[in-house]
């Protein structure tokens, strides 16, 4: 009898523990998840831009100019800037955002609001931190779900779905910890690359004075709440 108790202690006891680790497993990294395939992740990437429907400006100075920061951001932190497909949009709206595959979309009404290329660089590596920690496809493997990714990848699902999507990367915040994450790894980018974070900080602290006023043009604001708030943590990050 107390051979069979113990067993069953001891049963109770892998049970319990193996409920533990499950419950401590990052199963969006350990499933891929965040970054599905490359090769799903490259279609839907490529699928989604194709069908924003949105003219890119041509690649003249202004072009050149956001080109430049991301690759000095990405040169000073090992990060392969050929994989970053910039595009420059038409569109008054503050506003910036990644697509999966590496795809940067910046409205003009972002570069006409910074007011040096320190503001924009800080912009342009919360976004490349999105990219590079997996944000992207982590949002959509939990929002929308991976069956769902695979199926607009193969066609299976039609333009709606693909709306959707679309709808959710450039009109709806990441959750809270993903938004410090991105900003935390953005002042390392900006770090290495020699740019003072400052200004970074300077660029939130503006658009949350004006943030009451004209919400409807602060679409990069709306989307990322508490801005005064991130100004002040990056400000006292070592």
């Amino acid at each position: 009898m107390r051979k069979i108790v113990f067993q069953g202690l001891i049963l109770l006891l892998v049970l319990a523990g193996g409920v533990y680790l499950l419950t401590r497993m990052d199963w969006i990294r350990l499933l891929r998840i965040d970054r599905a395939t490359e090769k799903v992740e490259q279609k839907l990437g490529d699928l989604i831009w194709s069908q924003q429907g949105l003219d890119e400006l041509p690649k003249d100075s202004t072009y050149k100019r956001v080109d430049a920061i991301i690759r000095r951001l990405c040169a000073a932190n090992q990060i392969d800037q050929k994989r970053v497909k910039l595009h420059l949009v038409e569109n008054g709206e503050v506003n910036a955002f990644a697509l999966p595959d590496y795809h940067m979309v910046v409205y003009s009404g972002l570069l006409k609001n910074v007011k040096n290329d320190g503001e924009l660089a800080g912009v342009l590596g919360h976004e490349l931190a999105h990219m590079e920690l997996a944000h992207v496809m982590k949002k959509l493997g939990k929002e929308v779900g991976l069956s769902v990714l695979i199926s607009i990848t193969t066609g299976e699902l039609g333009g709606d779905a693909i709306k959707e999507v679309i709808g959710m990367l450039s009109s709806s915040a990441y959750d809270r910890k993903l938004e410090k994450d991105a900003d935390v790894q953005a002042v390392k980018y900006l770090k290495q690359a020699g740019i003072d974070r400052n200004d970074f900080a300077n660029f939130l602290d503006r658009l949350g004075k004006e943030e009451a006023g004209i919400p409807k043009e602060l679409s990069w604001l709306s989307t990322h709440p508490d801005s005064r708030e991130r100004a002040k943590y990056i400000r006292e990050m070592e």
